[in-house]
């Protein structure tokens, strides 16, 4: 079934993006629309936009607004919970957890790059017994696309994923070990949950703020968040133009 599926041309593809201002330039640009029957279970704020595009059937799920506060509901807890539930309802045949990140300058990223995710681990589970320490880590290979990849001209980069938008010294240390180029608060998690599963996962992560910069993460990420979700949405195009009509083994 796993080899049939590598030469079946792809048409289901879900969207994971965690936050509002991401997700609307996707939602505009594919002209997606809000699905008012849920598929998920009662009373969680997860909201669906779908609709076709060319040959291709399109889900954007986003994990909605926290009920009590009103934010976005970002974090590894979410991103998990609604890719789980989002594979359970859909059976997409291809994930694409698209979003901002921070990146870092000694590993040659700048404001406006977009990456396309190689490898995913966490950086903030810290347990330091044999084997656990590795299970913390969590190190998922993103599925392969050497071809998009070689067409569009794209950079690749490991991925680090915590649950703080800040970054203390153990965090630091830690994504160094993971020899993360960006950092992000939901990936790692996406990629557990898609593994697990057996659904394959592509990562595109477009920079916002310089981890290891001069400037405040949170001041640098809202300058920069809208300039740099329009050149994440730009990104996302181009890769969906060129699933579109192809196999998994031809990406």
């Amino acid at each position: 079934m796993a080899a049939e599926s590598q030469k079946r041309p792809i048409s289901n593809i879900a969207f994971i993006i965690a936050m509002q201002s991401e997700a609307l330039p996707v939602v505009n640009r594919f002209q997606l629309t809000e699905d008012p029957e849920s598929v998920f279970p009662q009373g969680v704020p997860w909201v669906r936009y779908r609709g076709k595009y060319k040959d291709l059937n399109i889900n954007l799920i986003w994990p909605g607004k926290d009920p009590a506060l009103g934010v976005d509901s970002v974090g590894t807890i979410s991103s998990s919970l609604v890719t789980y539930a989002t594979i359970q309802a859909l059976q997409p045949d291809l994930i694409i957890n698209a979003g901002t990140s921070g990146g870092f300058k000694a590993k040659g990223a700048s404001i406006g790059d977009v990456f396309i995710v190689s490898d995913c681990a966490f950086h903030d589970r810290r347990i330091p017994i044999p084997v656990f320490d590795l299970f913390g880590v969590g190190l998922r290979k993103a599925f392969e696309t050497p071809n998009l990849v070689k067409e569009l001209d794209l950079k690749v980069a490991k991925l680090s994923t915590g649950d703080s938008l800040d970054m203390t010294q153990q965090d630091e240390t830690s994504i160094i070990a993971n020899d993360a180029t960006v950092k992000d608060m939901e990936g790692a998690a996406v990629a557990y949950v898609a593994d697990l599963l057996k659904v394959p996962a592509i990562f595109i992560k477009a920079v916002t703020d310089i981890v290891d910069g001069d400037k405040p993460t949170a001041e640098e990420f809202l300058q920069n968040l809208a300039s740099v979700t329009a050149a994440l949405d730009e990104a996302v195009e181009k890769v969906i133009n060129f699933i579109n009509g192809k196999c998994l083994s031809e990406l």
